[in-house]
């Protein structure tokens, strides 16, 4: 292709092809280099390019167009928005029985736990430390032994001597903390967003790389305010899906 030229993906015939096609096509938008053309190819080149139909990627660029991430001209073609970035992510909030219910009922075996250094987004979260226990779980169905999804949570250093490691492989890291460690916590605020599986999550997950995956972050607060937690979990996103029920009352 002689204009912007889109990475390449397996598609997962388990997920709507429109949607993988969008998030492929965003995320190479969004990781684009200064120098980049702005003109994409035509729908007729981009719906060759993914092999789907041309009525599915008129689809998938509808998607864009409506998120501001790219402009369509009749006759002149379709453009990226020279400012386009990376919109917030959708925010849910809920009880903690909620959370504990949805992190529940999956085998979990505990693939390596240890102490990492506080940089980079950690810091933003434990401002007063150097240094955070860290824990890395792999879940899978019960039933069929399938990988579902893999999680990172970094911990204060004060609860992680409080953590049997024989817990974390039956419970969630919420529910130790606060039925077995006895923290008292105040809320949890949760952070999902769509993205592609990078190498790591593909092997773990037994899926293609670049698959869609459902990308969720959870952070765990006591009363005084103090990060306890930061969760860290992929989801594959052919078995997961996030639902928010607003009260109008």
């Amino acid at each position: 292709m002689t204009a912007f030229a889109p990475d390449s993906i397996v598609l997962n015939r388990k997920l709507p092809l429109w949607y993988q096609v969008s998030q492929s096509l965003r995320a190479s938008i969004l990781g684009r280099t200064p120098d980049a053309p702005l003109r994409l190819p035509t729908e007729e080149q981009l719906a060759g390019h993914y092999g789907v139909s041309v009525l599915t990627m008129r689809q998938a660029l509808k998607e864009l167009e409506d998120e501001g991430l790219i402009t369509r001209h009749r006759r002149r073609g379709t453009f990226i928005e020279p400012s386009a970035r990376r919109g917030s992510p959708v925010r849910l909030l809920g009880s903690v029985d909620a959370i504990v219910a949805q992190q529940s009922g999956m085998s979990t075996h505990l693939l390596a736990h240890g102490t990492s250094p506080v940089s980079g987004e950690l810091a933003e979260h434990f401002p007063d430390l150097t240094e955070v226990a860290t824990y890395h779980r792999l879940r899978s169905d019960d039933e069929t032994g399938e990988p579902t999804n893999h999680a990172h949570n970094y911990i204060r250093p004060e609860l992680a001597d409080r953590v049997d490691l024989d817990d974390l492989t039956r419970w969630p890291m919420t529910k130790v903390l606060r039925d077995v460690v006895g923290v008292r916590i105040s809320r949890i605020t949760d952070t999902v967003e769509a993205t592609l599986a990078d190498p790591e999550t593909a092997r773990l997950l037994e899926v293609p790389l670049l698959s869609p995956i459902l990308h969720y972050t959870g952070i765990t607060y006591d009363e005084d305010g103090r990060a306890l937690d930061v969760a860290r979990i992929h989801y594959r996103g052919d078995r997961f899906s996030f639902t928010v029920t607003l009260d109008a009352t």
